[in-house]
């Protein structure tokens, strides 16, 4: 990872996070600009709070990256792995609901500090 860009091996590490819902779900989410952080805080709030140093700097990339660069991102990872909620997300009708949900992240880990 060069010092504030994300890549896809970057994100690879979070998948798990991202299959919490499966892909038939997550379009139905993002069409409704659903707030999943909330939906699934039980099961993000003890990742965050697990999370090192790297991961930590890592998710302050993404919430401070543009939506447009994100999507990219998810783009090329959708193309690299194939994974479903990757394309979903990449989607440029969704931004208002990757907006929503990394509004929910900052306001979590706001918490923290």
């Amino acid at each position: 990872m060069s010092e504030n860009k994300i890549t896809y091996d970057d994100i690879k590490d979070y998948e798990k996070l991202l299959s919490l819902a499966p892909s038939f779900l997550l379009e139905r989410y993002a069409k409704k600009n659903t707030n999943l952080v909330l939906k699934f805080e039980s099961k993000i709030r003890p990742f965050i709070d697990k999370m090192n140093d790297g991961q930590k700097n890592k998710l302050d990339i993404v919430l401070n990256s543009e939506i447009e660069e994100l999507q990219s991102i998810l783009q090329d990872a959708y193309q690299k792995s194939n994974k479903k909620q990757y394309k979903i997300l990449a989607n440029p009708k969704y931004r208002k609901f990757i907006e929503i949900n990394l509004d929910e992240i900052r306001e979590m880990t706001s918490e923290k500090n």
